[in-house]
């Protein structure tokens, strides 16, 4: 089901980790941003002050939510300052955590395959699908997070997640199952979504 938002939705991914510039799999485990993600997430206010502006009632209009991961909220915490706006005025949603990826967190893609290599190669068959031990499918989180979206009753800035990020481009993009798990996804830029679309700036 694509769910078609009356209002408004920005989408930042928190910045860089250093489980992602590692290459490992972070899912639900709380790991900080490192210099260049603080920069990319002071980068990702500023991109937000060039698409609205600076009026603060224009920016006191959206709603501000944040997955409650520390990457996350620090993400918004450091975008919302760079904007002129008190760091800490913004909500928390369990919903826009990361795809849990169980049993894999904390490996990368190369110890994956290695550790599971036939629950890893049907996953690369299948990315929309295939839960990994203990973990969530993109099928279970964008179930997870479609009830969200129902509930959005204004233009709406948050801060997610690369697999938070992917199935919004399905549920509110317009992008194929298929073809969203394999989007690229970008720290220090802005997903903007609207008529059934998106875009990165």
């Amino acid at each position: 089901m694509i769910v078609d938002l009356p209002h408004r939705l920005i989408v930042l991914r928190h910045g860089e980790t250093d489980w992602n510039a590692a290459g490992r799999l972070q899912g639900h485990v709380d790991i900080a941003l490192n210099a260049k993600g603080e920069a990319q997430a002071e980068e990702c206010g500023r991109i937000i002050g060039r698409i609205l502006g600076r009026d603060r009632d224009r920016l006191d209009a959206f709603h501000y939510v944040s997955s409650p991961l520390q990457r996350s909220r620090r993400t918004m915490e450091l975008a919302r300052g760079a904007l002129g706006l008190d760091p800490f005025t913004y909500k928390l949603d369990d919903r826009l955590m990361e795809l849990s990826f169980g049993e894999w967190e904390g490996m990368t893609w190369p110890q994956v395959k290695a550790h599971s290599p036939y629950m890893a190669a049907e996953r690369e068959a299948d990315k929309w699908s295939l839960q990994p031990p203990g973990g969530e499918s993109y099928a279970m989180l964008s179930s997870r997070i479609q009830p969200w979206l129902e509930t959005l009753e204004h233009d709406t800035i948050a801060v997610a997640h690369g697999g938070v990020a992917r199935c919004l481009m399905h549920l509110v993009g317009g992008a194929a199952r298929e073809r969203a798990p394999a989007l690229d996804i970008w720290q220090g830029r802005v997903l903007v979504f609207g008529k059934g679309e998106f875009r990165w700036i």
